[in-house]
């Protein structure tokens, strides 16, 4: 019983840290509102649902965007485990042989292409430190990776697109997202990254999973959901909501003007 009356007294003798003053400014601000000019409160509110739901609803849930984001992830694990990766990795190694660099810096290129960033980091950095690949060697890896795309959707509905005007997308597609995969790692090892070394792979384990292809389909299909809920949804609720505060408040029109006053001087 001594015990717990010492711990009140001490817990009473707590100094107020910042945000507690923060906080209570706040709780105070909102009570003026509420008591002068309530509706304050609930206009600014309805005013970011407003500003957000058209997006998250129109774009994503009911519209092409959110079906593309999932049918492209599906596909891409699809094209992993029918050996699309190693494949590619198959036919660097001869060019990496010839530029004297570690083949598996394009690895984890590959899965960005497929849209799979995540594993770029989690399959590739351990594949690369057990390599002995050098720091330069890591760079250019991060480097021809940052390159392309960081959604297989974006490759796929550009497709789509070059499809309805009529434009023949196989150049695009070899100089846009393959041609850059063996044309930046040769010119930063030449240029500002020169401590790179040829290794043989061997032993390097091969990176098409094993799971079967049905399995694989549907755990596409979910990894594609849960990127839209998880990660992009959530994203565009944030920055609509956001601005549709800002419009509310009435400031939100001078930023716009003053973002592209910028951009049209640069």
């Amino acid at each position: 019983m001594a015990i717990k009356e010492k711990d009140v007294i001490k817990n009473e003798g707590r100094a107020i840290s910042n945000i507690e003053y923060v906080g209570m400014s706040l709780l105070a601000l909102t009570l003026i509102i509420l008591f002068v000019k309530p509706e304050i409160i609930g206009g600014s509110f309805d005013a970011m649902l407003k500003k957000a739901v058209g997006p998250v609803v129109n774009v994503y849930l009911t519209g092409t965007l959110g079906t593309a984001i999932i049918l492209s992830v599906m596909t891409g694990r699809i094209l992993e485990r029918l050996g699309f990766t190693d494949a590619l990795v198959r036919i660097f190694t001869p060019l990496a042989k010839v530029m004297k660099i570690t083949p598996l810096i394009i690895v984890p290129a590959i899965y960005n292409i497929l849209g799979d960033i995540n594993a770029s980091g989690r399959i590739t950095g351990p594949s690369l430190k057990k390599a002995g690949a050098t720091k330069d060697e890591q760079k250019i890896a991060v480097a021809t990776m940052f390159q392309s795309q960081q959604s297989f959707s974006t490759f796929m509905l550009g497709l789509v697109a070059f499809a309805k005007v009529g434009i023949w997308a196989f150049p695009i597609v070899i100089i846009g997202i393959l041609l850059p995969v063996i044309v930046i790692p040769f010119l930063l090892s030449k240029t500002i990254y020169r401590d790179v070394k040829y290794k043989d792979i061997s032993e390097m384990p091969r990176f098409t999973p094993t799971t079967p292809m049905f399995a694989t389909v549907f755990s596409g299909a979910r990894e594609g959901a849960e990127l839209m809920f998880l990660l992009l949804i959530p994203a565009v609720v944030v920055v609509f909501a956001i601005i549709g505060l800002l419009e509310y408040i009435g400031v939100w029109g001078a930023i716009e003007s003053a973002m592209s006053g910028s951009m049209d001087r640069a």
